[in-house]
């Protein structure tokens, strides 16, 4: 081997030394990411977490979610928005970013380009306002469906905004939300992120002394129709979801505020 041939060895050698160490790097920050995301966070209350039926739950700052490989998408998404948390302060946009704390690999924001769908919040990035870093958190990939523009930005944005109209209300509510992922439902995406044909969110207010759950559940289309007629049973999202929603409610109160399909107590 001639002396510009060893040049090129000892070339390539030094770049696969670089790369791998760049790779052994890389996979020891995705392991400590992983590692942060399986730790309930103080500010979240975890008391009211549903179950989960992937075995897959993540924890970030702002709120915690149970993901679905096979619908690259989280089934939950649940949060606590206080009266404390809502601000009208304006954040910059970022870019979304794959959420590296999902164990399975959360799916990318390129399924959504040129789909048809919007990148739909679950945990809203309007009741994240409070602070950059809580808002940026909710552009994570783990945390966005896909959603019908008109949808998104009609009757599930009023539903958003009555939310943040009842924390205020209530000093402070629990959020539980996300899409049915049962049934005959479209993809898109070269990962085949799942279409929902409904998406429901429930809420749990027990800071005014006497416990209250509402839920909504709404066919994934546009509506003109007012939100009390969306108002269903949690038992009823149970059915759907196979998800046990307020495990570590007592069992009586459970199964009491559970059953109801009604929205007394709620102002409208």
């Amino acid at each position: 081997m001639n002396k510009r041939s060893w040049i090129y060895f000892l070339a390539i050698v030094i770049l696969l030394c670089v790369y791998g160490y760049e790779y052994i790097l890389d996979e020891e920050e995705k392991v400590e990411i992983v590692s942060e995301g399986e730790i309930p966070k103080e500010n979240t209350n975890e008391f009211f977490l549903p179950s989960s039926t992937t075995g897959q739950v993540v924890h970030h700052n702002g709120y915690s979610l149970s993901y679905s490989e096979a619908h690259e998408q989280a089934e939950w998404v649940a949060y606590e928005l206080k009266a404390s948390h809502l601000s009208s302060t304006n954040h910059k946009r970022p870019y979304f970013e794959i959420d590296k704390a999902v164990k399975t690999g959360a799916a990318s924001w390129r399924n959504y380009k040129n789909s048809g769908y919007d990148r739909g919040h679950l945990c809203p990035a309007g009741d994240r306002r409070y602070a950059k870093a809580a808002h940026d958190e909710t552009f994570l990939t783990s945390n966005i469906s896909p959603q019908e523009h008109k949808f998104n930005s009609g009757i599930w944005n009023r539903l958003e905004q009555k939310v943040r109209y009842w924390a205020k209300k209530y000093d402070g509510v629990f959020v539980v939300t996300g899409g049915v992922l049962k049934g005959n439902m479209k993809t898109i995406g070269k990962e085949h992120v799942t279409v929902p044909n409904q998406f429901y969110k429930i809420l749990i207010d027990n800071n005014t002394g006497k416990t209250k759950i509402i839920a909504f559940l709404m066919p994934h289309k546009a509506s003109d129709k007012p939100l009390y007629e969306f108002v269903v049973s949690v038992d009823a999202i149970e059915t759907l979801t196979g998800i046990d929603f307020f495990p570590e409610l007592e069992d009586a109160l459970e199964h009491r505020l559970e059953a109801l399909n009604s929205y007394k107590g709620w102002s409208f």
